[in-house]
């Protein structure tokens, strides 16, 4: 192995090493190359984390906000100061363009500093008691050891996510890391541990692809782990929803997704038309809040997607090294097979190529598809890929049905000169999210992140975080003697 090859050990009560079988694993680029030689942990790393964890526990619980808001804030600027090479880094382990990578910096450190501005919001209530004398608290107190789990597609900002209020409302975290990108998670957890957390409080556990179902599963049964997050496909999010109902550990899932875009008569074309590419395109199509589906209004129908076609065919996809490129490569090819053979469907029931439908090994051409129907696997399946389905409605009862006519629920979007009217619509779609007259891929650190139905449940997000990663206790103080019926 060259000198470019990194080594990712695991994080485990404040020391970083191997796993304790001597396991590696190596994760290679686009290209094909060698990028990290990662420690691939058994059972007994993840039993060291968790017991590490748990030791962690009454000490960082018991930490000022002050104390944690420093850390936090000093994680923040450590991870901007490394931003350079955590950025190539990233583009190297997925293959995204430089532009996603260094804005995957840029919102991580915004994560960082949110959750440090967060540690003084854990607070309580008194509540009033019938009882003479009795006074009734309403108290927050960290959950205890909490597992992140993040993916791959936009690894800082989930990885972040994953750890980032959590710790700051006092609990241990472990994260475990995505399989395809661990040393840029890794330096996640050396952006916290250079910060100065105390020992435990961050762990981090990276494993080998065919290992992961029952590392999963031995940090989610663990006795000592009480809160678990995971953000990633469905199908996985199933199964640890279901682990986690039999032991009893609540969960946030942030799931899969296939975000519609409505663009109603009334729409400032221009506008729809770049959020539209933007979301359909960004980073190969590769988030959970990509636009999957682009329901325009009849009138609109012709205009709109040759605009939108015109915009996808000027983007640049390339070298993701290159600066200038805005389209890199798919993260392997098992996923440019799956978007291959969608349009390959799509077209073959009916669907026009406006643009695009074209691949180059790893490389998809930026692809509008018009005429998409029902009857397509497209309409249906999330593609995670550089694909814009437009599906035409005839009305907006129709454009909302068919922004409903799916089990996801995470991201929408409503573009139309009446924001009042859009307003209303918007309460008629079933997502976590919709946002009017913006696209559907869009977050920031301080907002109700999450979906409904097959995209998940629970909420990331500041204050929304604060009921998923406490408890709230009710304590009493009584004043006085209290009279007993018996």
């Amino acid at each position: 192995m060259n000198g470019n090859v990194r080594s990712v050990e695991l994080l485990i009560n404040g020391q970083w090493g191997p796993a304790s079988t001597g396991n590696t694993m190596t994760t290679t680029s686009a290209a094909g190359q060698p990028v990290a030689r990662v420690a691939a942990a058994g059972i007994d790393d993840v039993d060291r984390a968790v017991a590490a964890a748990a030791e962690a526990a009454g000490e960082w619980g018991s930490a000022s906000p002050a104390r944690r808001r420093e850390v936090l804030e000093r994680a923040a600027t450590v991870l901007s100061e490394r931003s350079a090479g955590i950025a190539e880094l990233m583009s190297r382990e997925m293959g995204a363009a430089a532009g996603w990578c260094h804005f995957n910096v840029h919102v991580a450190v915004g994560m960082f500093k949110e959750a440090a501005a967060q540690t003084y919001s854990m607070v309580g209530e008194v509540i009033p008691s019938d009882v003479p004398g009795l006074t009734a608290l309403g108290v927050r107190q960290p959950a205890g050891v909490t597992v992140g789990i993040a993916p791959w597609n936009a690894p800082l900002i989930l990885g972040v996510r994953a750890v980032a209020m959590p710790l700051a409302y006092g609990n241990p975290v472990i994260l475990k890391a995505s399989e395809q990108t661990p040393g840029t998670q890794a330096e996640i957890a050396r952006a916290l541990h250079d910060a100065g957390v105390p020992a435990g409080v961050i762990g981090l556990i990276t494993n080998a692809p065919d290992d992961a179902p029952r590392i999963v599963e031995r940090l989610v049964a663990h006795p000592d782990v009480r809160r678990v997050n995971f953000t990633g496909s469905t199908r996985v999010g199933r199964i640890i929803g279901e682990l986690a109902g039999k032991h009893l550990k609540r969960v946030v899932l942030e799931l899969g997704g296939k975000a519609p875009l409505l663009v109603l008569r009334d729409a400032p074309l221009d506008d729809a038309v770049a959020a539209a590419a933007f979301g359909a395109f960004m980073n190969q199509g590769q988030i959970c809040m990509s636009t999957e589906r682009i329901v325009a209004a009849t009138e609109i129908l012709d205009e709109f997607s040759r605009k939108l076609a015109d915009h996808a065919a000027s983007l640049t996809v390339g070298d993701p090294a290159d600066p200038g490129t805005q389209i890199g490569p798919m993260v392997h090819a098992q996923a440019a097979d799956h978007v291959e053979a969608l349009i390959e469907d799509a077209v073959g029931l009916g669907a026009e190529i406006l643009t695009g439908g074209k691949r180059d090994g790893l490389f998809v051409q930026p692809t509008v598809l018009r005429g998409v129907t029902s009857k397509m696997r497209i309409y249906h399946e999330e593609s995670f890929g550089p694909v814009a389905s437009i599906i035409e409605a005839d009305s907006e009862d129709s454009a909302v049905d068919i922004a409903n006519d799916t089990p996801y629920g995470l991201s929408s979007a409503i573009f139309s000169s009446d924001v009042a009217h859009a307003l209303e619509l918007a309460k008629r779609i079933r997502s976590g999210i919709c946002h009017i007259n913006g696209a559907t891929v869009h977050d920031e650190p301080q907002m109700p992140f999450g979906g409904v139905g097959d995209s998940g449940f629970g909420r990331f997000g500041s204050r929304a975080a604060l009921e998923e990663f406490t408890e709230l206790r009710w304590i009493t103080l009584q004043a006085g003697s209290r009279h007993y019926p018996i």
